[in-house]
């Protein structure tokens, strides 16, 4: 079986303020932008990794969701516990200072985890979590 990771996807609020922040800040190439307002889809994605992208979505668009699930979603969003993504960096501590000056919400400076890993992590406009792990 020959399977890939091609896109996934994360919840935005204000398309102009994630475009800017995933185009600006973390430097993913613009792949596609579709719709108008806030009901616009944009595929980011890594300069360099063309068969991989980042489906940037108006949550809660899907016509089965209920009034109920639509409202638990703008709460977890809010919360910034709706959606996250995790990215890799060869210099983690280069990586933060760029996106620390753009003024993103911090979350966690590079640190040293337990379990092996260093890494960092941020929100996004829209509240998710963005992890950010240094490659070893």
């Amino acid at each position: 079986m020959d399977i890939t990771l091609h896109v996934s996807s994360l919840p935005h609020v204000d398309p102009e303020a994630s475009l800017a922040f995933y185009r600006d800040v973390l430097g993913f190439e613009v792949r596609n932008d579709v719709g108008q307002g806030t009901m616009r889809w944009i595929t980011v994605g890594p300069a360099g990794q063309p068969d991989t992208s980042l489906l940037l979505a108006p949550p809660a668009a899907d016509p089965g969701i209920t009034d109920d699930e639509r409202r638990t979603i703008a709460e977890m969003m809010a919360k910034g516990t709706y959606g996250w993504i995790l990215l890799a960096t060869k210099d983690l501590d280069a990586t933060f200072e760029q996106v620390q000056a753009s003024d993103a919400e911090v979350v966690q400076e590079p640190t040293e985890q337990p379990y092996g890993v260093r890494d960092c992590a941020f929100r996004d406009p829209a509240g998710n979590l963005i992890r950010i792990q240094e490659l070893r």
